[in-house]
C-alpha cells in the first residue's frame, strides 16, 4: 500500500531560486577579481562578502519560512515607517559612493535602505488593499492614498539620487492597484503627472541629460559618456552565440565599470553567450511568472493580502530585470540596478532572498489549506 501525499512546497520556485544564486555566486567570482585586486588587494574579496551574504540568508530562512504571512500583514505598516527612517537616515548618516548616498554603513556591512523601501512598499500596499479594494476602486482618494506614500518614498529616493528605485516602486504599486480593479482614468491622470515629472527630473539635473545623451549614441563620445555602455555592448558582441567560456572575459579586466554588479549580464553574454544569458533570463521570468501564478492561487482562495503581495513580488523581479538588461544592451539609459539573485550586492540578494521566501510560504499556506481540505487517500 502507498499513501498519496501533497508536497507542500513549489519545487520549482525552490531550484530555481537556488540555481540562479549558485549561478551568481559564480559568476561574481569570475567578474569581481579583478576589480578585488586592484582596490583591496584580495582578489577573493567580493566573493567572500558574497559567501557572508548567503549565510546570513541561510539563517533569515529560518524565521520568514516559518513566520506566518499574516504577521506581515499586521506589521506591513510597522515597515514602512522603519523604512521610510532609514530613507531619512542615509541622507543624513549615509556613505556616499559616487555622489549618491544610497548605503548606511555598519561595519563591513553596507544597508542599502532602496532595496528594503521596496518590499516594505509592496507590503503595505498590500495590506492596504487587502482592507480597502472596494473603496480603491471607486473613489479616487482610495486610489491616492498609497500613492501619496509612494510620492513622499520617491522624493527621499530622489534625494539620494536613485531614479531607477523610484521607476521600480512606482511601476510595481501601480500595476497592483490596476489589478485591484482601480479605474483606468485614475491612472491616466497619475500616469501623465508621473511621466511629466520624470521629464522635468531629467532636464533638471545634468548628469540624467548626459545618460540620456549617451543611450541615443553612446558611440559619439565612447571615452566619456558613452564608454560604460560601449564597453558593455563590445563584451555582448564578443560572446557571440555560445560564448567566450566561463572565466575568459576581457571587458571584466577594468575595462567594463561595475563588471559584477549592475553591469553583470555583459560578462554573462561574454563569458556564456547567447544561450546562458537565455537561460539565464528563461529561469529568472518564470520565478516572475510563478509568483504571479500564486498570487492568482491565492487571490482565488481570497487571501487577498498574499495574493497582491506575490504579484507585486512577480512584477518587481520581472520589471527590474527588464530594465537592468535594457540599460546593459543599450535598450533603456542607465539606472543602477542590479540583476535579481545574479548581481553582486548583499542589500539587493538578501531583499530578493526574503522575497522568495515570502512567495514559498504563501503558496506553502495555500497547499497547507487545500490538503486540510481533502484528506489523504489511501491506495
Amino acid at each position: 500500500m502507498k499513501n498519496s501525499y501533497i508536497i507542500l512546497y513549489d519545487r520549482v520556485l525552490v531550484w530555481l531560486s537556488l540555481s540562479l544564486s549558485v549561478i551568481g555566486l559564480i559568476m561574481v567570482l569570475s567578474t569581481s577579481i579583478p576589480i578585488g585586486q586592484n582596490l583591496y588587494q584580495d582578489p577573493f574579496f567580493f566573493v567572500k562578502r558574497e559567501i557572508f551574504y548567503f549565510f546570513l540568508i541561510f539563517a533569515l530562512s529560518f524565521i520568514f519560512l516559518r513566520t506566518p504571512i499574516i504577521f506581515w500583514k499586521k506589521k506591513s505598516k510597522l515597515m514602512l515607517i522603519i523604512s521610510i527612517l532609514l530613507l531619512i537616515f542615509v541622507l543624513l548618516i549615509g556613505h556616499s559612493t559616487r555622489g549618491s548616498y544610497r548605503w548606511i554603513k555598519i561595519g563591513f556591512v553596507h544597508i542599502q535602505p532602496s532595496e528594503i523601501c521596496k518590499i516594505s512598499s509592496f507590503c503595505y500596499i498590500s495590506s492596504y488593499l487587502s482592507r480597502k479594494q472596494k473603496e480603491v476602486c471607486n473613489n479616487f482618494w482610495g486610489f491616492f492614498k498609497p500613492i501619496s506614500i509612494i510620492i513622499i518614498e520617491s522624493a527621499l529616493l530622489l534625494a539620494e539620487p536613485d531614479l531607477g528605485s523610484v521607476i521600480v516602486i512606482f511601476f510595481t504599486s501601480l500595476s497592483i492597484l490596476f489589478l485591484s480593479g482601480a479605474k483606468i482614468r485614475q491612472f491616466l491622470i497619475i500616469t501623465l503627472i508621473s511621466t511629466i515629472t520624470v521629464f522635468l527630473l531629467i532636464l533638471v539635473e545634468p548628469y540624467r541629460m548626459r545618460r540620456i545623451s549617451s543611450f541615443w549614441d553612446p558611440w559619439k563620445d565612447p571615452f566619456g559618456n558613452g564608454y560604460q555602455l560601449t564597453q558593455s555592448l563590445m563584451a555582448l558582441g564578443r560572446g557571440n552565440f555560445f560564448g567566450q567560456g566561463l572565466g575568459n572575459s576581457i571587458q571584466k579586466l577594468d575595462y567594463l565599470p561595475d563588471a559584477h554588479s549592475d553591469f553583470v549580464f555583459s560578462i554573462i553574454g561574454e563569458e556564456l553567450g547567447y544561450i546562458g544569458a537565455f537561460f539565464i533570463l528563461l529561469m529568472i521570468f518564470i520565478i516572475s511568472f510563478r509568483a504571479m501564478y500564486i498570487g492568482k492561487k491565492a487571490l482565488e482562495k481570497k487571501q487577498i493580502f498574499s495574493g497582491f503581495l506575490a504579484c507585486s513580488i512577480g512584477i518587481w523581479i520581472g520589471f527590474q530585470t527588464l530594465i537592468n538588461v535594457g540599460a546593459v544592451t543599450g535598450i533603456l539609459p542607465t539606472k543602477g540596478l542590479t540583476l535579481p539573485l545574479i548581481s553582486y550586492g548583499g542589500s539587493s540578494l538578501i531583499i530578493h532572498s526574503i522575497a522568495i521566501f515570502f512567495l514559498l510560504r504563501i503558496d506553502f499556506e495555500i497547499r497547507l489549506r487545500r490538503s486540510q481540505d481533502f484528506p489523504k487517500e489511501v491506495k
